[in-house]
């Protein structure tokens, strides 16, 4: 893959930024906040998904970056199993559950997206 853009420039990486922003601040609140456990594996998680595809892409190879890649939608899975916990154990509302579930099923599709296109152009 050519290198025209950095990670920055990336659709995934700037959703996956977005996302982790929102889920260190639902950490911090009143009701996560006081457990160390679910707050520390929300943010790590989240940031984990971002920093993955920033390292990835810097290393200028395909084949690490798609490895990357495959990373973030790791942590992404992370994340989510980690909102699954708190709403099971009563941190998240239903609907606040279903919006980071959403953002985070939304930034998998676009880092599943650029495997595809970076595997596509490789043939």
């Amino acid at each position: 893959m050519k290198k025209y853009y950095n990670f920055e420039n990336l659709e995934c990486w700037r959703q996956a930024r977005d996302l982790a922003v929102d889920i260190h601040r639902l950490s911090c609140s009143e009701f996560i906040n006081g457990d160390l456990v679910i707050s520390e594996g929300l943010r790590k998680s989240a940031n984990s998904v971002m920093s993955l595809i920033a390292q990835g892409e810097v290393l200028g190879n395909d084949g690490e970056f798609v490895k990357h890649l495959q990373s973030a939608k790791a942590s992404a899975a992370a994340l989510s199993s980690n909102l699954i916990i708190s709403r099971e154990i009563g941190y998240l509302a239903e609907g606040t559950f279903l919006d980071y579930q959403d953002k985070t099923t939304h930034v998998t599709s676009l880092i599943g997206g650029l495997i595809n296109a970076i595997k596509k152009n490789k043939e």
